[in-house]
């Protein structure tokens, strides 16, 4: 007789295939290859063919960072890459795998006493571009709404986080969000207060802390100045007020970053440009960041609502977003909990922030499918083979 319920073995098999995906999703969310990669080109750029004996120190750094980072970057295609090529070089250079390992050195531009020369050591592309012959990589990340993350990867999420979070914690900036509950019953938040911490930098700039809460969202620092301080590279970190598109934005040319902070409704919302290498100089111990990883794995909220309101939902959100991205998923998320159309502002600026900063212009949407985020292939054999004994047992319920 057929029958469109589940069996208990049926949807155990349902269960395990979804816990094997989460899985596998926190785990990647933890591969930390890219940095790998960073420190090694770091410690690298200033050798030439000479200083064989040092390239050799900085590849068994390099594969000793690849090792630590092994478990989670199964099925990664970069991570791969990057162990065959360190076993390529190993060849070509003759070097050892036992032996002397040096561990990475933080490399900021405008602190390295050896680049004074540079034609200014306090515009960080230029530095950059000095020493690599190239234009840095830069990540984005935004975060908005209740409470919506885009991440430097792209993964896009919505958290519960409530409380202080860093967002980012590296040698050059700290900041951090603290976000207030504004719906219990859906157990969801927003940003309620900003703070940046920029570090500081001996050539260019003083410390300098930035703070923003509900209400005000000032065009200075605490200490009520508007750039770096008295040194001579005090403008490469300054802060300027948007008036007519309602926001506040830092520019930290130092260290190639920019951040916008603005208040939409009853919260804030931030954006943030930065070059891979500087978000990259963080420690083990600074891993937990919201525009790094995301959220932990237990404070994600899934999409689904109540939707006999969704049509509705859907139709206020088209009025400032024609694409249905997770921009637009997102901003029918926060209707739907909060039973407030002018919600919908948060998305329609969140969009406009990405389009100012976002250094690709053709990825600026995101699509939410089954793979959110960076793809994870490691899992693709598994659930296609669950899959597969599914359909050969005739196990199929839809």
């Amino acid at each position: 007789m057929g029958s469109s319920s589940l069996t208990s073995q049926q949807l155990q098999i349902v269960l395990r295939i979804i816990l094997v995906y989460q899985f596998c999703n926190a785990v990647m969310s933890q591969c930390r290859i890219l940095r790998c990669n960073s420190q090694f080109v770091s410690a690298t750029s200033h050798l030439d063919d000479s200083l064989n004996e040092d390239f050799c120190i900085a590849l068994r750094s390099y594969s000793w960072c690849t090792q630590r980072t092994a478990w989670f970057c199964r099925g990664d295609l970069i991570y791969h890459s990057a162990v065959q090529g360190i076993e390529d070089l190993m060849i070509q250079h003759n070097c050892s795998k036992d032996g002397k390992v040096s561990l990475p050195r933080p490399h900021v531009p405008a602190d390295n006493q050896d680049n004074l020369h540079l034609p200014d050591t306090c515009k960080y592309e230029m530095s950059f571009y000095f020493k690599q012959r190239q234009k840095p990589t830069y990540l984005y990340c935004g975060i908005f709404g209740n409470l919506h993350i885009r991440t430097f990867y792209n993964d896009f999420q919505t958290c519960r986080v409530q409380g202080a979070w860093p967002v980012i914690d590296n040698n050059y900036l700290t900041l951090q969000l603290t976000n207030a509950p504004i719906a219990l019953h859906h157990n969801i938040s927003a940003i309620s207060k900003v703070t940046a911490i920029f570090k500081n930098s001996k050539e260019c700039i003083d410390q300098k802390v930035y703070q923003a809460e509900m209400g005000n969202v000032p065009a200075a620092f605490v200490d009520g100045s508007v750039n770096g301080g008295l040194r001579n590279g005090a403008n490469s970190l300054v802060i300027k007020k948007m008036l007519s598109a309602g926001y506040v934005e830092i520019q930290a040319s130092y260290i190639g970053t920019t951040l916008i902070v603005r208040q939409v409704g009853q919260h804030l919302s931030i954006a943030i440009l930065m070059p891979e290498e500087v978000a990259s100089s963080h420690t083990e111990d600074q891993d937990l960041q919201l525009c790094l990883t995301g959220c932990p794995f237990i404070e994600r909220l899934p999409w689904t609502t109540h939707l006999h309101n969704a049509q509705r939902a859907k139709a206020k959100c088209k009025e400032g977003l024609l694409v249905e991205d997770n921009y637009f998923e997102s901003c029918v998320f926060d209707i739907l909990v909060t039973g407030n159309p002018n919600i919908s502002l948060a998305a329609f600026k969140a969009v406009e922030d990405a389009k100012i900063l976002y250094p690709d212009k053709d990825l600026l949407h995101v699509f939410r499918n089954c793979w959110p985020g960076r793809p994870i292939p490691s899992c693709l054999p598994l659930l296609v083979s669950v899959l597969w004994v599914l359909f050969c047992n005739n196990i199929f319920f839809f």
